[in-house]
């Protein structure tokens, strides 16, 4: 039987857990609030693909629907600077985008690196021109990612550090685009989408080992979160070939919400 002394020590243990827990809950919300959010990169992070362009972005196309615009709805952080633009390398990014970064930043995401291995002429390589030729320009794209994109990850990332030093950055990668085999009746040959499935594999995983030497830096793989859904699936997020031009091979509003947003919120 407990005594009224142990039950009142089991009611202040439980109500400190509750705290506690409460504290763990809220720490993401808290830590937004409490600062700036800066959102860096390429055209997936701007929200390319998905619509609802901010007039004031010009050909950067900023969406009110991407990732970035979606969790600041979401946490109302103190400040907002939405800096991502289509067709930014990493160099882009390193001598464009980080004027908003400074000591009171706490949240920063960033998407980037395809570009610099050319990926929007591989695509139209690869749609215009054949199974060899598609995989002969994905291969050297590849090579890019494997033997030079790391420098330039590492000069982008510790310049982020330097200028945001409290800031927790959120690194996102790249889906893969085609499910395989898929239910895709034409386009491009099984060959070929295998071979743009593999070139994301490599970029992510260069990301990924790049961010890992960074305290405070975490990678957001959206891999998963698309599975499923990706061209020459039933449900896709990813535009095939489409109009306007710029939009092709890039995530739909539905990708946004429904692939980069929940694994930016969860790590967030």
């Amino acid at each position: 039987m407990r005594t009224p002394a142990s039950r009142r020590l089991m009611a202040g243990t439980l109500a400190v857990g509750t705290v506690l827990a409460g504290a763990l809950v809220l720490a993401p919300s808290a830590r937004a609030a409490g600062g700036g959010y800066v959102a860096l990169g390429d055209s997936y992070a701007a929200g390319v693909g998905s619509g609802s362009y901010i007039s004031s972005s010009g050909t950067c196309y900023r969406s009110t629907l991407a990732y970035p615009s979606l969790w600041q709805q979401a946490n109302s952080p103190s400040s907002f600077d939405f800096e991502a633009c289509s067709g930014a390398t990493t160099s882009d990014v390193l001598n464009g985008q980080l004027s908003g970064l400074n000591s009171g930043t706490t949240e920063v995401s960033v998407t980037v690196g395809g570009d610099d291995a050319g990926f929007s002429s591989t695509m139209e390589t690869c749609v215009l021109d054949g199974t060899s030729s598609c995989v002969s320009a994905v291969n050297t794209a590849e090579n890019f990612v494997n033997t030079q994109l790391a420098s330039r990850l590492d000069s982008l990332y510790s310049a982020i550090r330097s200028h945001a030093p409290n800031a927790h950055v959120v690194v996102l990668g790249y889906p893969h685009l085609y499910a395989i085999p898929g239910d895709c009746l034409f386009g491009i040959s099984n060959t070929s989408r295998s071979a743009i499935n593999g070139a994301a594999d490599d970029l992510d995983g260069v990301i990924a080992k790049e961010v890992a030497k960074y305290a405070g830096f975490t990678f957001g793989d959206v891999r998963s979160a698309f599975s499923g859904h990706e061209i020459c699936t039933d449900s896709q997020w990813i535009h095939s070939t489409t109009l306007p031009v710029y939009e092709s091979y890039h995530p739909t509003s539905a990708g946004q919400s429904g692939g980069y947003y929940p694994v930016f919120r969860a790590d967030a």
